[in-house]
């Protein structure tokens, strides 16, 4: 697995991994409800995920093995994560993990001393194991029950 910068060609495939993801695996986030997931997924299309993609003050991020998409992240310049999916059957193999360390690097080589995200219900255990706390008053995006301000030092350099 090789984890680079997404390019807009990559949209379509990063798209699905994106709408995927929050279908299969955030049902503790948006409980089957269609109002929820059509709100969530309703800035998820090619054509916004190809938008991410132009380094114009973000990062988008794709997890690639044998050409397949495996997750997606992003981060708003300079220590902002703002996506980080997996695709379902990637699920449990520390693609993740190992997306969030690349997002951090970049976020640290942007000059970020800390690095903020808004947690999903499913990936709230998952940010706390990696060393991210809870910050701030809980959020209900996209009408969720709950989403996680939380933020995370990083080593300096």
């Amino acid at each position: 697995m090789i984890i680079r910068d997404a390019t807009p060609d990559d949209a379509v495939a990063a798209c699905a991994v994106l709408r995927a993801s929050i279908v299969e695996l955030c049902e503790a986030d948006h409980r089957g409800n269609p109002d929820i997931l059509g709100r969530w997924l309703a800035n998820k299309t090619p054509e916004i995920v190809a938008g991410w993609a132009d380094g114009q003050g973000r990062s988008l991020l794709v997890a690639v093995e044998e050409e397949a998409i495996l997750a997606v992240g992003g981060l708003a310049h300079p220590n902002e994560i703002t996506v980080n999916y997996v695709s379902p059957r990637a699920r449990f193999r520390g693609v993740s993990s190992a997306m969030v360390a690349v997002l951090e690097r970049r976020a640290a080589a942007l000059g970020a001393r800390e690095i903020d995200l808004l947690s999903t219900e499913t990936a709230h255990r998952f940010y706390l194991a990696r060393g991210y706390v809870d910050v701030g008053t809980l959020a209900g995006k996209f009408g969720t029950a709950a989403s996680y301000p939380m933020r995370k030092t990083l080593l300096a350099r």
